[in-house]
């Protein structure tokens, strides 16, 4: 009787000892499977535009370019593209002329087509790509001190 029941307890840990490492071999299997779908989702979600609140944003409709005063915003954005490597759409930049100076400047709106481009990983979430650079091509009347196109980084 002793031995039959030595043998069930050597069974029965045998068994427990099989279903653990049958069940931890699994899990590396089920946790790659999860991380090349997520490789496979950084690869095709586009990148994002990231805001001055370090918010991410896909096709906003506005957005503050200059974050420290608010002087500049771009406003009624509509997206043509927003790709992989570019986006690219068109919308007004409301810029404060700052005469006499900035708190009693007035804003004016100024059409533009935007473009977005260079994609880096984002400092915050490295796995995210955001746009690291944003041109203005002014379609019409500009503000006095700029060009027609003018190109700035984008935080990250």
């Amino acid at each position: 009787m002793r031995h039959t029941t030595r043998t069930a307890v050597m069974l029965c840990a045998a068994l427990g000892l099989t279903a653990a490492v049958g069940s931890a071999s699994a899990v590396p299997a089920t946790s790659s499977a999860a991380t090349a779908r997520a490789a496979a989702a950084r690869q095709t979600a586009p990148p994002v535009l990231v805001d001055c609140l370090w918010h991410a944003k896909v096709r906003p409709g506005d957005f503050i370019l200059a974050c420290g005063d608010g002087n500049s915003r771009l406003v009624s954005l509509h997206w043509d593209t927003w790709g992989q490597g570019s986006a690219r759409g068109t919308g007004v930049n409301v810029v404060n002329d700052c005469d006499p100076y900035c708190a009693a400047g007035h804003f004016h709106p100024y059409a533009v087509v935007v473009k977005l481009d260079r994609p880096q990983p984002w400092k915050k979430h490295p796995q995210v790509q955001h746009y690291s650079r944003i041109t203005l091509t002014y379609l019409g009347d500009r503000p006095d001190q700029f060009g027609r196109v003018v190109t700035y980084p984008l935080w990250n």
